[in-house]
């Protein structure tokens, strides 16, 4: 037999170079377009006959004076503590 010198290792393959992370572009959210707010005008709270003035709205029981509650359909509610009354059905 004869003696071969051993065949040299296969030389490592070049590490590429580390490059920037590819971003995916995310698609860009849409907006819901928002209503205005609509603040409620006071002269519509209250009527004046003459000298007198009366409150056209009913008065929050927990709050008191001076915060109204605003008609749905079937209940009043409170804006400022979230009370609410329900009608009743006739």
């Amino acid at each position: 037999m004869s003696k071969q010198p051993p065949t040299p290792a296969p030389a490592p393959e070049p590490v590429p170079e580390p490059t920037a992370p590819v971003e995916e572009k995310k698609p860009e959210k849409k907006e819901k377009p928002k209503a205005p707010k609509r603040r409620i005008q006071v002269h519509k709270l209250y009527k004046v006959d003459g000298e007198s003035l009366t409150r056209l709205r009913r008065e929050c029981p927990r709050c008191g004076k001076g915060y109204f509650m605003a008609q749905h359909g079937n209940r009043f509610t409170c804006g400022h503590c979230g009370y609410t009354t329900y009608s009743q059905k006739s």
